[in-house]
């Protein structure tokens, strides 16, 4: 089972900057840069709640599970 994080592109979509995301979460912006990667291999549920918060999306539009 794969995992795929999509915050790159719902950011795009949006407008929003990595950097503007992570001053609005109170995330570090390595952690937003670390999700916008190809490469996310771990991250915490809390992290995933703020983000869909702060961007108001569901989890389903943020992960994507193969």
């Amino acid at each position: 089972m794969a995992i795929r994080v999509k915050l790159r592109e719902i950011l795009e979509q949006r407008g929003v900057s990595q950097r503007e995301l992570a001053r609005l979460t109170g995330l570090r912006a390595s952690t937003v840069n670390h999700l916008c990667s190809d490469k996310v291999d771990r991250v915490y549920l809390e992290t995933l709640e703020l983000i869909c918060k702060t961007l108001n999306i569901s989890i389903e539009e943020l992960i994507e599970i193969d």
